[in-house]
């Protein structure tokens, strides 16, 4: 197992605060054979500094300092940089559990490497100081279908494949949501995802965080009201279908392309709008989710 290399690849911004916690703990993993690859997003502060300094003490450390692209176009760019067996994304204020790299391992080495394959874990919602919040939400089911409307893998407990990798970047998205939102939807429409039910990160959760992530049931509805409805939210969703649909629709089942071709279908139909709001199989994991996307496609928002 351990002949396998993982590049663990994370991307920074003015992240003094907490990312020498973060450093420690990737570097105190179970699983030795890795590689930190580092690409600094423009940061104002001593970030770089920071990871220079670990520099000096670890080999297995590599920094790229680049202009500032924004964390999806920058994490794109980190899988550019580095050739492995397996890539774990990684934010730079988390805590990794000390077993998180060797499980996803265990479980990607059991699954067909031709494929774009993806192993992924639990996380539990720590506050800026690293007091307890709560876990993450327990339904993990996924299906190409659901895949189009919501991710249900975080990225910072991603790991994935070389074929996975070689696909994402032979293949550059001209926009998607977000980059492990991509990565997710490419695993499950064309390779195998395999879920630990397991918390594997300490994810920290701060105001600067982009994520609905860990807000609790109030204010991750406000949350999805304002980005998914006022915000462009749904017609990011649609550009990231379309973006799918225009690279990989040949690749996929007949299934999948049907299934495609009716939630990306670009101009409003009422009578297709009443198939997605009628679609017989679930689209979200959660009830009041799945009844409230429905709503939209019968309004015409996506």
């Amino acid at each position: 197992m351990a002949d396998k290399k993982v590049a663990v690849i994370m991307s920074t911004y003015n992240g003094e605060a907490f990312i020498e916690e973060q450093l420690d703990s990737i570097l105190a993993q179970s699983y030795k054979n890795i590689e930190i690859v580092v690409r600094d997003d423009g940061s104002k502060d001593k970030t770089v500094e920071i990871i220079k300094e670990y520099q000096k003490k670890y080999k297995n450390i590599q920094l790229f300092e680049g202009e500032n692209l924004g964390f999806i176009k920058s994490f794109f760019e980190l899988l550019k940089l580095v050739d492995a067996d397996y890539y774990s994304y990684a934010d730079q204020d988390d805590i990794w559990i000390e077993n998180k790299i060797e499980l996803a391992v265990n479980s990607l080495n059991k699954l067909d490497d031709t494929k774009p394959n993806m192993a992924f874990g639990k996380s539990d919602y720590y506050d800026e100081n690293m007091q307890f919040i709560g876990e993450s939400e327990k339904n993990r089911e996924y299906s190409f279908l659901k895949s189009l409307f919501s991710c249900v893998s975080q990225g910072m407990t991603m790991t994935v494949n070389k074929k996975t990798r070689d696909m994402i970047i032979q293949n550059m998205p001209k926009s998607c949501f977000f980059h492990d939102w991509w990565t997710y939807i490419l695993c499950v429409s064309m390779g195998n995802v395999a879920y630990d039910n397991v918390t594997t990160v300490k994810y920290r959760r701060r105001k600067q965080n982009a994520t609905s992530e860990g807000q609790g049931y109030i204010r991750l509805l406000v949350w999805r009201i304002k980005n998914l409805l006022f915000k462009n939210g749904m017609k990011d969703i649609k550009q990231q279908m379309l973006n799918f649909k225009e690279i990989y629709y040949n690749e996929l089942s007949e299934e999948n392309k049907k299934i495609l071709d009716l939630f990306s279908n670009e101009k409003y139909s009422f009578i297709i709008a009443l198939k997605k709001a009628f679609y017989p199989k679930k689209i979200r994991n959660s009830l009041i989710d799945d009844f409230m996307l429905r709503i939209i496609f019968i309004l015409g928002v996506l």
